[in-house]
């Protein structure tokens, strides 16, 4: 899979580190939703791990009652991510820019993307990298729902429909050569699409797409 120029680009182009320079100390989905993650993460992740959180903020919503060996955070503001209790360290970079992640080969048993692949401009090289510092056996997780910073998602994600995204999502996987074939969970909501755009609750669909490092 090679997404065309076309659909990387974003309505607003101008540098990321820009639009993410002032924290935002808010949760982008409902508490449903942060549920679903939480329970699947405790489902997935194991104790005593290392952990990778790729574009983070200040919340990882990680379970409380599992410690991990090490949590690893990222993303594009470090006031958010020094706010993140769960984070053992963290680093500032924006992905778009370069794809290349500090990180050694084979060094995370888990890496996880939270309601941020929309964002990503050239995903074939980020999944490249998460595939490179994943363990063998290592699971990432990318899950999103139909919220998104309009200006800053790709093109490719703006006009595709929910269930296109999920199969955006494992073309992306299945771009890189060694992961195990995606495996969806989605839980679509059953609101009206005016009642979830006004942030009713329970109408976040939660989606996630999870591979394996053979």
């Amino acid at each position: 899979m090679q997404l065309r120029p076309n659909q990387r680009l974003k309505l607003d182009d101008t540098d990321d580190k820009l639009f993410y320079a002032y924290p935002r100390f808010v949760t982008h989905v409902d508490e449903g939703f942060i549920q679903q993650l939480t329970d699947l993460y405790r489902d997935r992740l194991k104790p005593n791990t290392r952990i990778f959180d790729m574009m983070s903020s200040w919340v990882s919503h990680l379970p409380e009652e599992i410690e991990f060996d090490h949590v690893e955070g990222h993303g594009l503001n470090a006031e958010e991510l020094a706010r993140n209790a769960r984070l053992n360290h963290y680093f500032v970079q924006n992905l778009n820019e370069n794809p290349q992640l500090p990180l050694p080969d084979g060094d995370f048993d888990a890496v996880l993307n939270c309601v941020s692949v929309q964002y990503m401009q050239y995903p074939e090289a980020v999944f490249s990298e998460i595939y490179r510092i994943l363990k063998p056996g290592g699971v990432a997780i990318i899950s999103f729902s139909n919220r998104m910073f309009f200006e800053k998602a790709i093109q490719a994600w703006r006009e595709a429909s929910e269930s296109q995204r999920v199969e955006l999502v494992k073309a992306y996987f299945a771009s890189v050569s060694g992961f195990t074939t995606a495996e969806v969970i989605a839980h679509k909501s059953t609101l009206p699409n005016l009642l979830q755009w006004l942030g009713a609750a329970g109408g976040d669909p939660f989606y996630a797409v999870i591979a394996y490092r053979s």
